[in-house]
């Protein structure tokens, strides 16, 4: 994305809003110049211009809670960034996990846990932890991982002409769980089941 058309105010700064890129929470509010954003882009790290201090500043510098960069936008008028990010540790000086936490908790966005699960689930199959048993799962192959589908797809059916709900959930989570590992193996995520569905989608 070319970001020469952003509009700096007069001291060369503009607000950038950080979001979780997960769970899509927002988490900060920050400023950043031209070098705090060309040093973010560099370093993967969100880099701030601190007003206080008349420098920049790396978020988790002294307490590690960095900021991990995925994106970068910017709004219609181009004078607001939006930073999508996965934080390490809680985000405010608080120790609260982002800096809006006064008054009511904000909501969890509607499936982010299936985007954690997915990413955890990627961690296991790259470092294969003793012990894990999605690991124990990734060491018997697509065949075997595929076999646990088809059982738990059978239990999930049998499961659904129970009147016990309770039953069904615990079978449709296996379920849902084990063709999570079954594209993981693939090298694919729940993200490319979405794409395929949208493209069948077709509003009457």
């Amino acid at each position: 994305m070319d970001f020469s058309a952003l509009k700096y105010d007069e001291k060369g700064l503009i607000p950038a809003i950080i979001q979780d890129a997960t769970t899509l929470r927002v988490l900060m509010l920050g400023y950043m110049n031209e070098e705090s954003l060309q040093q973010t882009k560099d370093s993967g790290n969100v880099t701030f211009f601190s007003r206080s201090r008349n420098e920049l500043w790396v978020k988790g510098e002294t307490s590690g809670n960095f900021l991990k960069l995925v994106n970068l936008h910017y709004d219609c008028d181009s004078d607001a960034l939006l930073v999508l990010a996965h934080p390490i540790g809680p985000t405010c000086h608080t120790g609260e996990l982002t800096c809006f936490y006064r008054d009511e908790k904000a909501p969890e966005v509607p499936y982010a846990f299936l985007k954690s699960l997915q990413d955890l689930l990627v961690k296991r199959k790259d470092e294969l932890p003793e012990g894990s048993y999605t690991t124990s799962l990734f060491k018997k192959g697509l065949d075997k991982i595929a076999q646990k589908v088809g059982e738990e797809a059978v239990e999930t059916v049998i499961a659904s002409k129970n009147v016990d709900d309770g039953e069904f959930i615990y079978e449709a989570s296996d379920l849902l769980f084990h063709l999570m590992v079954l594209l993981t193996e693939r090298n694919m995520t729940l993200d490319t089941l979405i794409d395929e569905l949208k493209k069948r989608h077709k509003v009457s």
